[in-house]
């Protein structure tokens, strides 16, 4: 017998389940995964607006941005986000690795066919990256929605990520 999907709202990852993914990633080397992973947890944007950030959204003079806006597809309204210390480190790290210019997309397909992860990838991405930590992707949310569909306010959210970060 297949296994059901919950439906209704899935609950929030704990500080515990976003520790074990970073360390995940962490041990894989996965700089450009550990980067996005960190993104998608402090930042409220859907996934279709998250997998669009260019280069210059995130970054001021060369520099990682604490802050930064972008303004959402959906409704066209500017959404202003906080970038922490270890997110800007993991975003450091991945753009000295990638060598992307300002102009380019932080999320890179690596098809040719397309500028940018798509959003089909970012969620399946995520999905990987919770089964890594060994908990079930079925369950929790993709965190492709905002931060509120993850059941956690955006303070929360950025507690979490600071109070996880090893």
């Amino acid at each position: 017998m297949e296994k059901s999907k919950p439906v209704g709202q899935k609950p929030p990852l704990r500080p515990k389940d976003v520790c074990a993914i970073r360390i995940h990633l962490r041990n894989a080397l996965a700089v450009r995964d550990l980067a996005l992973f960190n993104l998608a947890i402090e930042r409220k944007l859907r996934g279709c607006d998250r997998v669009r950030l260019r280069v210059r959204d995130v970054t001021h003079v060369n520099q990682v941005a604490a802050r930064a806006q972008v303004v959402e597809r959906k409704n066209l309204r500017p959404v202003q986000f906080v970038l922490t210390e270890p997110t800007r480190s993991a975003v450091r790290a991945w753009l000295d690795k990638a060598a992307l210019r300002s102009e380019q997309y932080l999320c890179p397909s690596r098809l040719s066919a397309s500028p940018h992860l798509s959003t089909l990838q970012d969620a399946r991405m995520i999905g990987r990256w919770v089964g890594a930590a060994g908990l079930d992707p079925t369950v929790y949310g993709t965190l492709e929605s905002t931060i509120r569909y993850l059941g956690i306010e955006v303070d929360d959210a950025l507690e979490i990520s600071e109070q996880t970060e090893l």
